[in-house]
């Protein structure tokens, strides 16, 4: 291989390399995103509960 050819693959691979890490980025993202929301309904769901059932406080230990 010539210096350009060496070049051009160096440059290859940092690209590709790149686009990995960016996609690891963005589903870590999407993750945490849903596990926002996730976490959000389940406390509104026990809050519900706690407001219709005369549930206490211990239903979180309960559940833990």
């Amino acid at each position: 291989m010539n210096s350009t050819s060496d070049n051009d693959y160096i440059n290859f691979f940092a690209e590709v390399r790149e686009r990995i890490r960016h996609s690891q980025y963005e589903a870590l993202r999407a993750v945490n995103k849903e596990l926002i929301k996730l976490y959000g309904d389940i406390g509104r769901m026990i809050v519900e509960k706690q407001e219709h059932l005369g549930w206490g406080k211990s239903v979180v230990v309960r559940l833990s």
